[in-house]
């Protein structure tokens, strides 16, 4: 049984992975949140690999991995990556203590019918992490890759996230809480996809249109020059 989460109207129930609690021994009533060395430990042993076969495939050595294991030593953000992909297990589930190895997964409701969302990164895109005024937003994605930009202009540095997420509604939570204020770099926005569907979203505003469509796109170019964008910040992945 995988952990789910269950939300309907306002309410909210949690299912541990009954494998994982005995895994770690501890009853459903007892379970706690897990640090990073734990985690990377817990991982470590599950998938079969010793210090000295995880150290060969992270390129350091085995004391090193030792100290990850006992909250000594952080792994860097390459070997965070490296970590991430043989475990199959996000970033943010690495790093947040409140979240289980097994991550989680969306279930929509219905009475008494509930169907799991089992499509891995419904949404895939990137946000600049200062074009937010509210880090909870957070919550709903999956980050993949974090990437520290310099620009010329303010702020200097922008913080930027590689995400996914399977969460349904994540357009219109991404559109309230983007920065549109003139004195903090004025309408901000994100791209992102969903299959053949790009979004590019600002404050209370989204735009979509068909990848290959391009009577759709120039329609959504046409308002991004409206909200101030230039065509040089047009140039979105697709």
């Amino acid at each position: 049984m995988k952990k789910i989460i269950l939300t309907s109207a306002g309410f909210e129930n949690k299912l541990i992975d009954q494998k994982f609690l005995e895994m770690v021994n501890k009853p459903s009533n007892e379970i706690r949140a897990m640090k990073l060395s734990e985690k990377i430990q817990s991982l470590r042993k599950e998938n079969g690999y010793s210090q000295e076969n995880l150290a060969e495939i992270c390129n350091v050595s085995r004391q090193c991995i030792s100290k990850w294991e006992a909250d000594i030593a952080l792994p860097n953000v390459d070997k965070l990556l490296i970590l991430s992909r043989l475990f199959q297990v996000s970033l943010d589930v690495l790093l947040k203590d409140d979240l289980l190895i097994d991550g989680a997964k969306e279930v929509l409701t219905c009475g008494n019918n509930v169907i799991l969302n089992e499509e891995a990164g419904l949404y895939e895109g990137v946000l600049i992490k200062e074009s937010i005024e509210n880090d909870l937003v957070l919550d709903y994605l999956s980050i993949n890759k974090v990437e520290l930009w310099k620009t010329q202009g303010s702020p200097k540095y922008w913080t930027v996230l590689f995400f996914t997420s399977t969460n349904r509604d994540l357009p219109n939570l991404i559109s309230k809480v983007m920065i549109s204020d003139e004195t903090k770099g004025g309408n901000w926005f994100v791209d992102f996809k969903s299959g053949n569907i790009k979004y590019i979203v600002f404050r209370d505003k989204i735009l979509k249109y068909t990848i290959g469509n391009n009577i759709e796109k120039q329609s959504v170019c046409e308002e991004c020059k409206k909200m101030g964008i230039s065509y040089e910040e047009m140039h979105w992945s697709e």
